[in-house]
């Protein structure tokens, strides 16, 4: 069974981190990603393919993460003052982050696992239990409502190239 869950860590310990770094921020990130593969590690590891192995992982990470953001929206959140300026990357990333907090909570997952994650789109749909086509539907929107609340901040400037927003990337 450790085999099984080494090899599922090297496997997917990237994909899962950058997800939970979308979610939860990268200073929480990484407790999380152990906090999945310990999970990995004491439960038996589903005896089906690897896309419902990978699909098996990244469910683990979003429960967790689901409760990580439920559980500090009751205790509060601590805000860092900055003394700098922030540079133009950063800007970018606290408009992505505030666009993605506007997503249904679903939606934010299915985008996340899809862009963060490199999920396939069946992946996606085992991991957050919906059809294929719910996630399709789901990714379309959430792309959308990004495209919408991120234009007027992107401008006619260069494209975000970490964060794929065209539906045709499947």
């Amino acid at each position: 069974m450790i085999a099984d869950a080494n090899l599922l860590f090297a496997a997917h310990r990237d994909g899962v981190f950058r997800y939970l770094c979308r979610i939860v921020g990268y200073g929480e990130a990484g407790e999380l990603t152990q906090e999945v593969f310990l999970r990995v590690s004491r439960g038996p590891v589903p005896d089906a393919g690897e896309a419902a192995t990978r699909a098996w992982v990244f469910s683990i990470a979003r429960n967790l993460a689901l409760n990580h953001v439920r559980d500090g929206k009751r205790r509060g959140v601590a805000v860092e003052l900055q003394d700098a300026p922030t540079a133009p990357t950063q800007e970018l990333a606290a408009a992505l982050r505030e666009a993605l907090d506007t997503l249904p909570a679903l939606d934010r997952d299915v985008f996340l696992m899809r862009e963060a994650g490199g999920l396939s789109y069946d992946e996606i749909a085992l991991a957050c239990e919906l059809t294929t086509d719910a996630v399709r539907s789901r990714l379309h929107r959430a792309r959308q409502q990004l495209r919408a609340i991120l234009g007027p901040a992107l401008g006619s400037g260069p494209r975000i190239s970490a964060v794929r927003l065209n539906d045709n990337q499947r």
